[in-house]
């Protein structure tokens, strides 16, 4: 398991995924300010990850407050999380994180500023030791559907470099081989334009020893029609509540050619990155970014001097296009998601059993 993101020494330390895998190099960020850039620039990312940087940047940011009682400290403290809300609006995660924040403050108006801050880096440590067992379950659940011998396709990144540790999208993968002994092999299309198919699921896949093939991201329909993927397992960046999926570009392009090839399609949702709020996903705010990651290619110019660019982050995959969302809590289809918050639910009756 690769780590992302840790609480050492008063600072947080994450692995700078921007890096890899020419160099593994670790970043201690010493203010939230440090934390904020870091995820804008990709330094740290993924749905999950950058819920628990933000987490985790709170508190950091949180020390350097001098406060005279709680509101006054809680006023304060909303410029911190306001930067953080800022950095990458698709991804639910940071939203959830600064809301579990406010909802463990006002939970804590008796305490000193002293103590509420003490609060707040537990917090962060308890939210990535949480995170790692959601994925853990995400991936017990997502692994029954798994055959041995199976090829399985994945896009972009939703490894262990994306959370916590262990992986959304990966973590069937991994249970499936390491504990259950089924021979498989995973197909990482390199997701262009900042190839964090190539340069993060393909390397952390090689680190725990599953065989993986790397492809560009337009060889995907070609393998499909000669047969050589059973089924795909993707990430989520956001969920609506009627199962449509916001995730890495070009997903969408994926989804839509498993569904010609009568392929399983899934996608590994952790609850914390679904987003119960929105009716679909056409609601959710698409991150446009920089045009020169895609006019160049580490800092090399590939493309002509002053080219218009759409640079789109992400896309939505409609719920039609999706067989099942894997999370901690089972495996289930799209349109039953929203069961998920009625408190009377028997889960197990919509919970969906591998064939």
């Amino acid at each position: 398991m690769v780590a992302t993101i840790e609480w050492k020494d008063n600072k947080v330390v994450m692995l700078d995924q921007s890096r890899l895998p020419l160099e593994v190099i670790n970043i201690d960020c010493t203010d939230y300010l440090m934390v904020a850039d870091c995820i804008k620039k990709l330094k740290i990312r993924g749905a999950p990850a950058i819920g628990i940087a933000a987490a985790m940047g709170i508190a950091i940011g949180a020390q350097e407050i001098k406060a005279d009682g709680f509101a006054d400290f809680v006023k304060k403290l909303e410029t911190v999380m306001q930067a953080l809300l800022s950095t990458r609006p698709t991804a639910v995660n940071i939203r959830w994180a600064v809301e579990r924040i406010k909802k463990l403050l006002n939970a804590s108006r008796d305490k000193s500023v002293d103590d509420l801050k003490n609060l707040l880096i537990e917090e962060g440590k308890k939210i990535l030791a949480e995170d790692i067992e959601i994925n853990k379950a995400i991936g017990r659940w997502g692994a029954g559907f798994i055959k041995d011998g199976d090829t399985i396709l994945t896009h972009c990144n939703a490894g262990s470099l994306a959370t916590g540790g262990y992986g959304t999208a990966t973590a069937p993968m991994l249970i499936a081989a390491k504990e259950q002994g089924k021979r498989i092999q995973v197909i990482a299309d390199e997701t262009r334009p900042v190839l964090q198919g190539a340069r993060l699921t393909a390397w952390e896949l090689m680190q725990a020893g599953i065989p993986v093939t790397l492809i560009t991201d337009n060889t995907a329909g070609a393998l499909m029609k000669k047969g050589r993927i059973n089924l795909a397992i993707v990430g989520t960046d956001r969920t609506a509540r009627n199962g449509d999926v916001a995730n890495k570009i070009g997903t969408y392009t994926v989804a839509v050619l498993c569904k010609e090839h009568r392929i399983p399609f899934y996608v590994a949702a952790p609850l914390s990155s679904i987003d119960f709020s929105m009716k679909s996903g056409e609601l959710i705010p698409i991150e446009e970014r920089d045009s020169e990651e895609v006019t160049t290619i580490w800092g090399h110019r590939v493309a002509p001097e002053g080219v218009n660019v759409i640079n789109l982050a992400f896309d939505v995959t409609p719920a039609k296009y999706v067989s099942a969302i894997f999370t901690e809590k089972g495996a289930f289809k799209p349109a039953d998601i929203k069961k998920l918050t009625k408190k009377d639910v028997n889960i197990d009756s919509i919970r969906l059993r591998p064939r």
